[in-house]
């Protein structure tokens, strides 16, 4: 009983959280809530807008049969004059002629516009000035009903307006203002219906259709926090107190009955085709349409927008958030964490309490979905979800700092430096950690950072820090996404260790793998510091296969799981060897062998590495007496260039130091390959002190 009102407590304190963060308004969390509205749209399927409402689109076709936009006004006229004669009741233009053109294109348009008697003028709003003209915008909006002592609604507001020629604006019917105004990240998701200009109400282009198409009048009731109703004739549009409508978007580009207009100017459509249609007039062609990011397309023609308004007021489908809605996401927001952790309180095991959480999401996505697709009811998505992720989050916290207070000390060791496939084998079988070692081929890989010395006497002990952290934590991702194990970090020297504590056959291919996706994460590393102002960094990986003793190393009190023997320091030599070679990646002979050992057509990738592989010298590092031969191994080999190297080195170990240097240097020229300058170099020495006939051909290296 107390685990289960424990239980309940985490669930209504997440409650309440949760709903303080609602009242909050906070912008991050409400724009991931838009985000995750917006994907609702994209999941239910294409909706069927209102037949009446149809597009006449000047689209590529027009274009290219009328010519370049903007057409002679004549063509606009006699558009008009076809769509009067094909029935359409009422004819909304999405464009502005706020110029003249030439006087008698004009007085055709107005002429046109003024014997059909059924067009909605546009012209929109701006917050920069344009050249003085006089300003006719006759289409105020009634406002029946206000409440005492307003004095301002929060409408949207301009101080300018770009408004259609004189001739033009006597001539139409009526006219609307066409402004889109998106949230916040850019997305259109609410059409402003209602804006102020000059202390008049003015409505939108398609409020203004609809006013003429229902052949009603535009009626506000304004109370004391703004738009409290607002019909056209008996039709009653949801609104928020801003005049905003939510748009409930049908689909993507083309889901309403779209006629192209030089269709409509030819005469191809059928008789009557758009009889008592209310048609809206406005270009769709890339590069001169009016293309908005919204929710179900992110090029979507404005004159689009104006006709989801109409078909949603026609239809009296729309996207409904009431105080019933607001209601309902609340009580989502409290009734799902405390049901939740009430469930979790039944049950012990990490799986299941996740299994639960995941399902309580699942449902409550689920249902947001079926509300919004099969009611239009706008419910919030982000925050009964962030309730449920409380609650979780609660459940689990005191699960396992106060019901576990006993931690896995091998997990808690071994999980930043072995990946989670091995923690998981050690967990079921620790005694492969017990003190002591064993002896087992592994390979190891050594990386670290070229003129590191020189580096951090630039750079203070934090910027130092910061850089060291933003290197070795990609460095050491890419270990553990190939099983290996993180030794240790050495400074700024990475050691990891591939077949130990487990086994992975192919631990040679895996460490190469390895070596190679550091260099490439290297050049995003060095673009991250780049842009904090801090120098690029270089580095050099020696990789080497071999017998080594692993295991727990130190005693009882404190111990180390890691490997020791020749393996791993021919390994830190090799690293050290880059620089004289001027190389990234160096390997061993042993490593190449037991490449060799395995079947390419099982292992991914291993033709591959192989292919990349290239001789490069036979030489004793310091403390050791038998020669090894070393290979670089290339991200992106260059066959050509490997075969001329190797044909060189023959040269060169045959003592022909003259034709071995005339080709080395052929290939430096070509390819810039630093290795052939290297090599140049020592047949200059050799030509002048030349090497004994038993020479071998092999290098000592001097230094570490």
């Amino acid at each position: 009983m107390r685990r289960f009102l424990i239980f309940l407590g985490i669930g209504v304190i997440s409650a309440a959280i949760a709903l303080f963060l609602y009242s909050q308004k906070i912008d991050f969390l409400s724009s991931i809530d838009l985000r995750l509205k917006d994907a609702r749209f994209k999941l239910r399927p294409p909706v069927k807008p209102d037949g009446n409402v149809v597009i006449a689109a000047i689209d590529s076709k027009s274009i290219n049969e009328l010519g370049r936009w903007p057409w002679n006004r004549r063509v606009i006229a006699e558009l008009i004059d076809k769509l009067r004669a094909y029935g359409a009741k009422t004819i909304a233009l999405d464009i502005v002629f706020s110029e003249p053109s030439n006087l008698a294109s004009d007085r055709v348009l107005s002429d046109s516009m003024m014997k059909a008697g059924n067009v909605i003028a546009g012209y929109f709003f701006r917050h920069e000035e344009t050249k003085a003209s006089d300003v006719l915008l006759p289409s105020r909006v009634k406002v029946i009903k206000i409440a005492e002592g307003v004095e301002e609604v929060p409408f949207a507001s301009y101080p300018y307006a770009e408004t259609n020629i004189p001739l033009i604006s006597e001539s139409v019917f009526s006219s609307g203002f066409f402004n889109v105004i998106p949230d916040s990240d850019g997305v259109i998701r609410l059409s402003e219906l209602l804006m102020l200009y000059e202390g008049e109400i003015y409505p939108s282009l398609a409020l203004a259709s609809l006013k003429h198409y229902l052949g009603g009048e535009i009626i506000l009731d304004i109370a004391s926090y703004g738009l409290d109703r607002l019909l056209v004739g008996n039709r009653l549009i949801p609104t928020d107190e801003s005049g905003r409508l939510a748009l409930n978007y049908y689909g993507r580009q083309g889901i309403f009955n779209t006629v192209s207009s030089v269709d409509i100017i030819e005469g191809r459509l059928m008789p009557n085709a758009l009889k008592d249609a209310l048609v809206f007039v406005g270009t769709t062609e890339i590069g001169i349409a009016d293309l908005r990011v919204t929710p179900v397309d992110a090029t979507l023609p404005g004159v689009e927008i104006h006709a989801t308004v109409a078909s949603s007021v026609l239809q009296r489908e729309f996207l409904i958030r009431d105080g019933r809605v607001i209601g309902l996401e609340m009580f989502f927001i409290i009734f799902s964490p405390i049901m939740l952790t009430v469930l979790l309180s039944l049950f012990r095991r990490t799986i299941t309490a996740l299994l639960i959480f995941l399902g309580a999401i699942g449902l409550y996505s689920a249902l947001n979905f079926v509300l919004f697709k099969e009611y239009l009811l706008n419910t919030s998505v982000i925050f009964p979800i962030l309730s449920i992720t409380l609650s979780y989050l609660g459940s689990e916290a005191y699960r396992n700092l106060v019901e576990e207070q006993k931690t896995r000390f091998l997990k808690k060791a071994f999980t930043n430096y072995v990946s989670p496939e091995l923690v998981s084998q050690i967990m079921k079988n620790p005694d492969i950690l017990k003190l002591g070692g064993e002896k087992r081929k592994i390979t190891v890989l050594f990386s670290d950072i070229r003129g590191f010395t020189t580096i951090s006497e630039k750079l203070s002990p934090e910027n130092l820090v910061l850089l060291l952290n933003h290197y070795l934590g990609p460095m050491t991702q890419l270990v553990l996404k190939h099983k290996g194990m993180l030794d240790k970090y050495i400074g700024d020297a990475i050691m990891a260790v591939y077949n130990a504590p487990l086994d992975i056959a192919e631990h040679s291919v895996v460490a190469c793998k390895t070596g190679i996706e550091m260099i490439e994460k290297l050049k995003e590393v060095n673009d991250e510091f780049r842009q904090k102002g801090f120098m690029e960094i270089d580095i050099g990986i020696g990789i080497n296969t071999g017998d080594a003793i692993v295991g727990n190393m130190g005693t009882d009190v404190r111990f180390d799981y890691t490997a020791i023997g020749d393996t791993v320091n021919l390994s830190s030599r090799l690293e050290g060897l880059n620089k004289m070679y001027g190389t990234h990646i160096l390997v061993t002979e042993f490593t190449v062998e037991h490449m060799n050992t395995l079947d390419e057509s099982k292992i991914t990738g291993l033709s591959e590495l192989k292919a990349g592989l290239r001789e490069l010298d036979l030489i004793k590092v310091k403390g050791k007496d038998k020669p090894v031969t070393i290979y670089e191994l290339l991200r992106n080999p260059d066959k050509a260039l490997i075969e001329r190297f190797g044909e060189a080195l023959g040269l060169y170990r045959h003592q022909d130091f003259e034709k071995a240097k005339s080709l080395f240097d052929s290939l430096y020229s070509k390819y810039g390959d630093k290795p052939s300058s290297v090599f140049s170099a020592r047949c200059v020495e050799f030509i002048k002190t030349p090497p004994s006939s038993d020479w071998d051909g092999v290098y000592v290296a001097m230094t570490k």
